[in-house]
């Protein structure tokens, strides 16, 4: 699952690095679902994890599912999901996992940096455009 986090007409980016996937790529906040968790406790929790806001569980809401393949062919299907951010109920996001992010950054929906993971660009694409299924790297 990935976290559109909005502030106006912004969202909020990571630098991957130092992980061997997608590095030196921005990225939205995600992650995967843990044994015997469910997506709207998992999307918590890395929002938690990753970037140290508090999302409530009822916040979030859900705006596309986009299935993405990469380069190498390999697929995954992700459920985006969009929260406006709130400071005095979130918190100040951070970068919580220095060792697999270099840094985080506010970026306008619309002007997203051209070293954007595809995967995340795609999702901010499907958030902006309404569009509840969005196919990507696919032909």
């Amino acid at each position: 699952m990935l976290l559109i986090l909005t502030d106006g007409d912004h969202v909020l980016l990571a630098l991957r690095d130092g992980t061997g996937y997608a590095d030196e790529q921005w990225n939205l906040p995600s992650g995967k679902l843990e044994i015997g968790e469910d997506v709207i406790s998992a999307l918590v929790r890395e929002a938690a994890e990753e970037i140290g806001v508090r999302l409530h569980r009822d916040e979030a809401r859900m705006v596309a599912a986009v299935h993405h393949r990469n380069s190498a062919g390999a697929s995954r299907v992700g459920l985006v999901f969009a929260a406006l951010y709130d400071p005095a109920r979130h918190g100040e996001p951070v970068n919580n996992e220095p060792h697999k992010c270099a840094k985080i950054e506010w970026f306008p929906a619309d002007m997203l940096p051209s070293h954007t993971y595809p995967y995340t660009a795609a999702c901010v694409a499907a958030w902006r455009d309404g569009t509840p299924l969005r196919l990507s790297g696919w032909r």
